[in-house]
C-alpha cells in the first residue's frame, strides 16, 4: 500500500500565516462593515519601480517576436542577471563572488527549504528561536528532528533570542552542522554586528559547520556599521551560503525572484570524511529540479542595477522605513518596548502579554492585523511583529486605532 512521509504527522497542524487567515476571514464575515488594515504578513504594497516594468514590458515584447523569442533559459539564471548582482551586490562592497556562484530562483522561501535536501538526514541542527517558520518545518518534513514536545522539536539545538541578549542568539556550547541566521532578522527586526557574525564563522570552521545565511533584507539597513553580507567577514565563502531576495528590495512579491549564492570553496562531507564542493551539490538539484525564472522577470530584475533602478528601489525602500519609524514612535508612546523598524522593515514588539491575546485584541477592537510572536517559536511568547509594509495612510489610521484600542 502507498505509505505517506510520516515525519509529515509531527509539523503542528498549520501553517503561522494559515492560521491568521482563518481568523481575520471569521472576524470579517462577521463585521463586514468594519474595514481591516494588514500589518501581519510581510506582503509589500507598492507598485513596482518604474525601470522593472519598462523591463517587464520590453523583455515581453521581445517574446513576441521570432528572432527574440526566449524558450528554456539556463537553470541558474541569466548572466547578465547573475553578472550585475555579482557586481553590484557583491563586488561593490568588497566580496568576492563569481558570477558561477549565483544562482537565480523564485524566491528565498523556496531556497531555504530547498537546500536542505542537500545534506545528511542526520545532521545537527541549529536553528534560531523565534524564526522563520520553513527553517525548521523542512527539515521536520525530511526527518531531521523529533517530535514536538511543549512547542520544540526534539533534536534541534535552539538558539534563544531574547530581550536578554537583544535578539541576537549566543554561539552554542555544543557542535552543530547546519546553522541558520537571518540579518537583518525576520521577525524580530534585529540586526548582527561584523564582531558577532565573526564569532559565527570562527565556530562554523571549527565544526566544519555551513551557515545558511538568509539577508532577504539586507537593502533596509542604514546603519554603515552594519554588515549587508555574511561575506563582508573573512573566511565566510569557506562555510557560508547566502540568500536574497527581490521581494522586499523592489516588490517582487507577486513577480518572484531571488538568488542563492553557493561558494566554490564550502564543503561538506561523505560518512568517510571526504569534503564535496557544496556548489556543485545544489547545481545538480537546481538542475534537476527548477527550470529557471522567467526571462522577463528576469530582465525586470536587473534593472534595479541600473543608476535608475537604484534611485527608484532605495526610494520605495525609504518609504516603508518612513512608515516604521512612524510605528516605532507610536510603540514607545504606548509603553513597550521593540526592535527593529530602523535596519529593517519588521518591528518586534515586547508586548508582556499572550501574543495571541493580543493579536485577538488589535484585530477586535482596531481591526488590525499583527502577527503573534508565538507563531515563530517558543521564544517569541509575549511578543507581536507589526510590519511598515503597507500605505502611509493605512499605517496613520491603523496606529491610531491601536492607540485609542489600549487606552
Amino acid at each position: 500500500m502507498i505509505r505517506i512521509n510520516e515525519n509529515y504527522t509531527k509539523l503542528k497542524a498549520s501553517y503561522l500565516f494559515s492560521d491568521i487567515a482563518k481568523r481575520v476571514s471569521a472576524y470579517v464575515a462577521a463585521n463586514p462593515s468594519k474595514p481591516i488594515i494588514r500589518l501581519g504578513i510581510g506582503d509589500v504594497t507598492e507598485p513596482l519601480p518604474k525601470v522593472c516594468l519598462d523591463a517587464l514590458h520590453a523583455a515581453t515584447d521581445e517574446m513576441g517576436a521570432r528572432a527574440t523569442f526566449k524558450g528554456y533559459g539556463p537553470e541558474q539564471g541569466y548572466a547578465f542577471l547573475r553578472d550585475a548582482i555579482a557586481q553590484h551586490d557583491y563586488a561593490a562592497r568588497g566580496c568576492k563572488i563569481e558570477s558561477d556562484e549565483i544562482f537565480i530562483s523564485d524566491g528565498a522561501k523556496c531556497d531555504c527549504g530547498n537546500i536542505q535536501e542537500i545534506f545528511g538526514a542526520d545532521i545537527k541542527l541549529a536553528i534560531p528561536d523565534p524564526v522563520y517558520p520553513v527553517y525548521i518545518d523542512t527539515n521536520v518534513m525530511a526527518g531531521r528532528t523529533g517530535a514536538n514536545v511543549d512547542g520544540r522539536y526534539a533534536g534541534v539545538t535552539y538558539l534563544d533570542s531574547t530581550p536578554a541578549n537583544g535578539y541576537v542568539p549566543a554561539i552554542p556550547s555544543v557542535a552543530t552542522d547546519l546553522i541558520y541566521l537571518c540579518f537583518p532578522n525576520n521577525p524580530t527586526g534585529a540586526v548582527a554586528t561584523k564582531a558577532q557574525l565573526a564569532a559565527w564563522v570562527a565556530y562554523a570552521k571549527k565544526n566544519k559547520a555551513i551557515i545558511l545565511f538568509d539577508s532577504a533584507y539586507e537593502a533596509y539597513i542604514r546603519d554603515p556599521q552594519i554588515p549587508h553580507s555574511i561575506y563582508e567577514i573573512e573566511g565566510a565563502r569557506d562555510v557560508a551560503l547566502e540568500f536574497r531576495s527581490f521581494s522586499k528590495t523592489a516588490g517582487f512579491t507577486g513577480t518572484r525572484c531571488a538568488y542563492l549564492v553557493v561558494p566554490k570553496t564550502v564543503m561538506a562531507y561523505d560518512a568517510a570524511g571526504n569534503a564535496h564542493p557544496v556548489h556543485a551539490l545544489w547545481n545538480r538539484r537546481h538542475s534537476t529540479k527548477f527550470n529557471g525564472v522567467a526571462y522577463p522577470i528576469q530582465k525586470a530584475a536587473a534593472a534595479i542595477y541600473t543608476d535608475a533602478g537604484k534611485q527608484q528601489t532605495k526610494a520605495l525602500i525609504d518609504f516603508y522605513l518612513g512608515n516604521a519609524k512612524l510605528i516605532r514612535e507610536a510603540v514607545k508612546s504606548w509603553g513597550f518596548t521593540c526592535t527593529g523598524g530602523d535596519n529593517a522593515p519588521y518591528l518586534w514588539i515586547n508586548t508582556g502579554r499572550d501574543s495571541w491575546e493580543f493579536f485577538d485584541l488589535l484585530l477586535n477592537k482596531a481591526q488590525v492585523v499583527c502577527t503573534p510572536g508565538a507563531g515563530f517559536g517558543k521564544c517569541g511568547e509575549g511578543h507581536v511583529r507589526i510590519s511598515a509594509f503597507n500605505s502611509r495612510e493605512n499605517v496613520e489610521t491603523a496606529l491610531a486605532r491601536i492607540g485609542a484600542a489600549l487606552k
